[in-house]
């Protein structure tokens, strides 16, 4: 049996649905592209502070299926250990890295590695791609404090191998007060690391206000270590 022609304009119609479904797929594998361009970018918004006042993020490695159950932990905890041995950092927890690297002199800094002071974890990085993953001590809040006169910069979760601040060095009265009970979590007299900072270990879950005196001068501002997502890096205590 001879099959007969396709009318034209049916043809025409057909084609007609063709395109429109490509384009159709065409708009939505670009809509899916922008996504993950935009959720990429929200990961880079929360970063620590960087020299020169600018906010710099340390690399993020995104991994984009699970592993299997049990298949991946002993060699996620080998690259750990090797990114940290690299770095002179083997053997310590996070408070003990924490600790090393606020106070190291910034000239002895390795410009290769990163690590960002998180509530919950310390994530340590480096140029390679490489990233470790270390719980904070349970009950602890890491607070890193740059006192100012004159220059100041933007920052969230500090960076203790970037952020600088503007007295170095220098001796300053440090007071922490829990504001629900009056207490004095610190009073001490500190000297500011070599970049700039003081740092501080206060009890999670509170709300307290910081004071620091130097030369005359006083600052104060209010702190929360309750939250998940709470400033580890203090930057707006100004002098005056």
């Amino acid at each position: 049996m001879r099959r007969r022609p396709v009318p034209q304009n049916r043809e025409v119609a057909r084609m007609s649905i063709r395109s429109t479904a490509r384009s159709e797929a065409s708009k939505r594998t670009a809509l899916a592209g922008t996504a993950f361009v935009a959720a990429l970018g929200s990961l880079l918004v929360l970063a620590g502070c960087a020299a020169g006042g600018s906010s710099s993020a340390a690399p993020i490695e995104l991994r984009l299926a699970e592993e299997p159950d049990g298949a991946v932990s002993e060699n996620a905890e080998a690259d750990d250990a090797e990114l940290l041995a690299d770095y002179g950092l083997e053997g310590l927890d996070a408070r003990g890295i924490v600790d090393r690297l606020d106070a190291m002199p910034v000239a002895e800094r390795p410009a290769a590695l990163f690590a960002s002071v998180q509530p919950g974890q310390l994530v340590v990085s480096d140029d390679r791609g490489r990233e470790a993953e270390l719980p904070m001590p349970e009950g602890e809040f890491y607070l890193s404090i740059a006192p100012y006169e004159q220059s100041t910069h933007d920052c969230h979760f500090h960076s203790l191998t970037t952020c600088l601040g503007e007295l170095q060095n220098e001796s300053v009265a440090v007071r922490v007060v829990d504001d629900a009970t009056g207490e004095a979590l610190v009073d001490e007299t500190r000297s500011t690391f070599d970049n700039g900072f003081v740092g501080v270990w206060l009890p999670r879950g509170i709300e307290a206000t910081v004071t620091i005196e130097h030369d005359g001068l006083t600052g104060t501002a209010q702190v929360s270590t309750a939250g998940s997502d709470d400033a580890t890096c203090l930057t707006t205590l100004r002098l005056s």
